[in-house]
């Protein structure tokens, strides 16, 4: 066995370059690359042609060695201490969630003028020691360094591609990481005897470097049929199928040389005319002459450029019987290429030598294929997977492919880069698409970053968020009608504060056909400044009402001011339904949910009052005051009005001026309005939806539109969307993960899908199904609070019916609950005999239940188990089949003892 060091080909590592014991000279850059499924086909031609153009500018005898990484990992949980309930169970419930992280290295080999390539026999790994060549001079390099810069600022300006040039220290990590196949870098043996194994990793390469292996065509781009629809291909990267969905650890390797145009001319040439003498012994023989003779014709008279390609996919496993398994997949995605997969065996130990960072000089010829330029960077890896979100605002949101928790801004990022110009949005998703839903989870995640919202529903879709937000949720019944207190302040009102009151008593009093002079105004106007100078135990309309009746009428009356200035009766006449005793009185003297100002998720559920020729416009008048007051009253504050359905009866209640000031206005106070709706010809009809709404909201949130696959290009024209964004937005669950639960919105200007995928509690927290709904309704009326609630809702069904979806997400761990009932009746004294058990017992009691004493431990338990004996009393009632408590614990001890 040879010591790695004796044959190691690299001698060093300074000055920001590789030198190899060959007198190699190599410069590393990570790519920034593009994110897959978000270009278009066109984008990708350009980006491929930016590739052409940066090949062109590199001098003779460059080697150029791109390596994309992609390495399973697993979410890591990162729980802080500000975060709130939703966002723990958030990061409960994707952790450990595999995913694929990728990485992306562009090497530039320069070559000493002597040094050929090599062939399988001749590399650096077979020779017992090595000879370095002279090294090219400082000069000689620097101007290869110029000019490798110089064509990386081409590939950078196509606006897909970052470059960033790597240090020393990035390249010892690179070499070493290749060496042994982990992150840590430290060094393995590496065996060669069976195959290829790196430490405890099983390896299997894959070349794409035969003319017979490759196919006829290729192309800057493939359509991705699972995505793809009978009218729109859905296009990926060419390469896609051995990068991001090649869901294995593997890296794809790509080794393109520069050579001389007319060294490779002559080679050509030679190999034809052996052809041509064999041509008479084999057809085949005869088609390859051909073959090279239209090459030749071709770079010719196109000008292209030649040069030498080498291709191979390196994957690898810790557990040798999923081997097998990963080859299958790795040829069945280098078929999706058109290639013929060929897996390496006896000339692997050279490839993946020459896959060392550095020593690209070291890959056999006779592992080259010789082809145009345009040809090999069809195989070039052009995607990787999406980015975080650096912004310190947005909402969590998944990758597409594996739904990795991804951190998504909407608002500020978007328009920091110029994408738009204001925050406001407008959401489109036909009934059952997971609107609401998307919704709320928009709604939580703004607010968990200090947002003031005003939500104003049909539906009852928000009651769930608002009782868990501690929010403020204004709805109408017959038992508990709905009830407000403008004239309640804390302090004297401000000038806005007043001017909402007075517009709100005008239009209590006047029709909207009724005129109203000046004299009226400054009437009420002095009304209010008297009112608020005066000590009154509650502010409210009575109290108001009361003071205009016994003493406002009186000053007016020693004033002088006549009736046809202020007509007082007629005022009092016409409010007097809203006082005390009056058919309305419930309207405007609220006693409780008052700070509204300050309260910062608000809801107003209209569903059940949009028709009411008296209750709608006074509610729709506070709503718009409210959020006005909000604005100009919370600088430096995000606030946010959501207006689900109930746009088109606020337009109706002669609101549409509002609508459309607040669009275009709300910006300017750090603001944006929300408004989500679902039919398609309301969109299409409206006039406020087409003229103020859509030119006015800068962020199309589309959720499932396949229901009008055949009429969307009218949504299309309408949201002002280029042909390039159509396939994303038809191709919304088309191909999701039959093992998880969640839907896909498709996001614009980011030109992005998402999965919106949720952990149980934000599920149940959530959902407008309405039996789920009332189970979490009685469940928190019962505990409290929602949150407790909830918690016991997901216990129960851990508990009772053992659900997988579930079990992991309670925040007590699934194991820990049958320790628990086996022992609820034992005293604490008797634990102590268990010491190895309670210890363990206890450190994961302490983690999950926020560390509960030893005491408090046997008082839950007892808690727990009549809370679930009588779950299961109820549940035998529908399920008679459901084992009772005491013969699980039964089960249980029986199945310790064996």
């Amino acid at each position: 066995m040879k010591a790695l060091e004796d044959i190691l080909p690299i001698h060093y590592v300074q000055h920001q370059t590789i030198v190899s014991k060959m007198a190699d000279l190599t410069i590393g850059f990570q790519l920034q690359l593009p994110e897959i499924f978000t270009l278009s086909a066109q984008q990708l031609e350009n980006l491929h042609q930016q590739w052409v153009k940066t090949l062109q500018l590199l001098p003779v005898g460059t080697i150029i060695h791109k390596q994309d990484w992609f390495v399973q990992e697993k979410y890591a949980a990162d729980y802080s201490n500000s975060q709130d309930f939703l966002q723990q169970s958030s990061e409960r419930f994707f952790i450990e969630r595999p995913y694929l992280e990728h990485d992306c290295v562009l090497f530039f080999t320069l070559r000493p003028k002597n040094r050929k390539l090599p062939d399988s026999a001749g590399s650096t790994l077979l020779k017992s020691h090595l000879v370095p060549v002279e090294m090219l001079d400082e000069h000689s390099f620097s101007s290869f360094v110029a000019q490798v810069e110089e064509a990386l600022q081409v590939l950078s300006e196509s606006g897909f591609v970052k470059t960033n040039r790597l240090h020393d220290k990035d390249l010892t990590s690179l070499i070493n990481r290749y060496l042994s196949l982990q992150v840590d870098g430290t060094i393995r043996d590496i065996n060669f005897e069976d195959g290829i194994q790196v430490g405890e990793q099983h390896c299997a390469l894959f070349t794409l470097s035969q003319y017979q292996d490759l196919p006829g065509v290729c192309s800057s781009s493939i359509d991705y049929q699972s995505y793809s629809t009978d009218q729109h291909l859905f296009p990926i990267g060419f390469a896609s199928s051995v990068g991001q969905l090649l869901g294995c650890n593997h890296v794809y390797s790509q080794t393109i040389f520069i050579e001389e145009p007319s060294v490779l001319h002559q080679q050509l040439e030679a190999k034809k005319l052996r052809l041509q003498s064999l041509s008479a012994y084999s057809r085949e023989n005869a088609f390859a002459r051909d073959g090279i003779h239209d090459f030749l014709s071709e770079a010719v008279g196109g000008h292209f450029q030649m040069i030498r390609a080498h291709f191979n996919v390196l994957v690898w496993t810790d557990q040798k019987e999923l081997l097998p398994k990963i080859r299958k997949a790795t040829t069945a995605a280098i078929s999706k290429l058109g290639v013929r997969p060929r897996i390496e065996t006896v000339g692997a130990p050279q490839l993946f030598w020459a896959g060392i960072p550095g020593n690209a000089g070291d890959l056999p010829i006779n592992e080259t294929f010789i082809c145009f330029s345009e040809a090999a960077l069809c195989f070039v890896n052009q995607e990787t997977s999406y980015r975080s979100s650096l912004s310190p605002v947005g909402i969590r949101l998944g990758d597409r492919i594996s739904g990795r928790p991804l951190h998504v801004d909407l608002s500020d990022e978007p328009m920091r880069l110029g994408l738009t110009t204001n925050r406001n949005k407008i959401i489109i998703g036909p009934s059952g698409s997971g609107k609401s839903f998307f919704t709320n989870h928009l709604l939580h995640g703004y607010m968990t970053h200090g947002a003031h919202a005003v939500v104003v529903d049909m539906g009852n879709s928000y009651a769930g968020l608002c009782a868990l937000l501690g929010g403020y949720y204004f709805t109408y019944t017959a038992e508990q009608p709905i009830s407000f207190n403008p004239f309640y302040v804390d302090g004297l009102p401000d000038t806005e504060k007043k001017e909402s009151i007075k517009t709100l008593l005008i239009a209590l009093w006047k029709k909207d056909d009724e005129s109203f002079v000046r004299s009226e105004y400054v009437a009420l106007s002095n009304a209010l400044q008297r009112f608020y100078e005066k000590e009154i135990s509650f502010r409210c309309f009575d109290s108001f009402y009361e003071f205009l009746r016994d003493e406002y009428l009186v000053i007016l009356q020693k004033e002088g001011v006549k009736e046809k200035d202020f007509d007082i009766a007629n005022f009092l006449f016409v409010l007097r339904p809203y006082y005390k005793g009056g058919e309305f009185d419930f309207l405007l003297n609220a006693t409780e949910n008052l700070d509204l100002l300050d309260q910062r998720f608000i809801v107003f559920e209209i569903d059940t009052i949009k028709d009411h020729p008296i209750l709608f416009p006074v509610v729709t008048i506070i709503i718009m005051e409210l959020f006005i007051a909000k604005m100009r009253g919370l600088p430096g504050v995000r606030k946010m009005i959501l207006i689900e359905e109930a746009w088109k009866a606020i337009a109706k209640a002669g609101m549409a001026e509002y609508v459309k000031y607040l669009f275009k206005t709300v910006r300017k106070y750090y603001g944006e309005a929300i408004v989500v709706t679902q039919d398609l010809d309301d969109i299409l009809s409206s006039e406020i939806i087409r003229q103020t709404i859509v030119n006015n909201a800068d962020v199309k949130i589309l959720l499932d539109q396949r229901k009008y696959e055949q009429r969307f290009k009218e949504v299309q024209q309408l949201l002002g969307l280029p042909d390039s964004e159509v396939p994303k937005v038809l191709s919304l669950n088309k191909d999701n993960d039959s093992m998880r639960t969640y839907k896909e919105v498709y996001i614009w200007p980011l030109a992005k899908v998402y999965r919106v995928e949720v952990s149980p509690e934000a599920y149940l927290c959530y959902t407008t199904e309405e039996k789920e709904k009332l189970m979490v309704k009685e469940a928190a009326a019962k505990h409290r609070s929602m949150e407790a609630g909830i918690r016991s809702l997901l216990l129960s069904m851990v508990f009772v019916l053992g659900s997988v979806f579930c079990h992991a997400q309670v925040p007590v761990v699934g194991e820990l609950i049958g320790q628990v009932i086996t022992t609820v009746d034992l005293k604490i004294q008797r634990l102590q005999m268990e010491q190895l058990k309670l210890q363990q017992l206890q450190q994961m009691l302490e983690n999950k239940l926020h560390a509960m004493k030893l005491q408090e431990i046997s008082a839950w338990s007892k808690r727990q188990k009549e809370l679930y004996r009588k779950y299961y009393d109820e549940l035998r009632q529908i399920h008679p089949s459901i084992i009772r408590p005491e013969v699980l614990q039964a089960i249980q001890k029986q199945k310790a003892r064996l």
